[in-house]
Parts: structure tokens; C-alpha cells; sequence
């Protein structure tokens, strides 16, 4: 049953976030409503399985470790 009130807040509030917001909100009701959107068949991605060296590889690893253990306070 749908609440035109109800309705009518959640889309003035859609309008003050940004795209980026907007298309969290849209996948998020998508996932609830169980209407998820069709994703790249995994076999796209298995072409690509090996083709990045390992050092390449350890190096990301390096970075992503240590970057994900900051907090910016700017972010917040």
C-alpha cells in the first residue's frame, strides 16, 4: 500500500543528495524489493584471471592495507 505522503519525503529527500547518494538509495531499494540489477557474467572476468603479476599484485595488497587503517578526519 503506498503513502503519497510518505512518497512525497523520500523524493524531496532524494533531491538533496548527490548521484552518488542517489544510486546507493536506488541499488539498496532494488535489494530489498529483491529486484537486483543483472550484473558481468563471471566468465568476462575469468579472462583476466593471472594476468597481473605478483609483485604487482603484493604491492596493491601493500596499499590497500595501509590506507585502509587511516581515518581522515576531512571524510566525516
Amino acid at each position: 500500500m503506498e503513502n503519497p505522503t510518505t512518497i512525497q519525503e523520500i523524493v524531496a529527500r532524494l533531491n538533496k543528495l548527490t548521484l552518488a547518494q542517489q544510486q546507493e538509495i536506488l541499488d539498496f531499494t532494488m535489494e530489498l524489493s529483491g529486484e537486483l540489477p543483472e550484473g558481468t557474467p563471471i566468465e568476462e572476468f575469468l579472462k583476466f584471471a593471472g594476468t597481473i603479476p605478483l609483485e604487482d599484485l603484493e604491492e596493491m595488497k601493500q596499499a590497500i592495507e595501509e590506507d585502509c587503517e587511516q581515518v581522515h578526519d576531512a571524510e566525516r
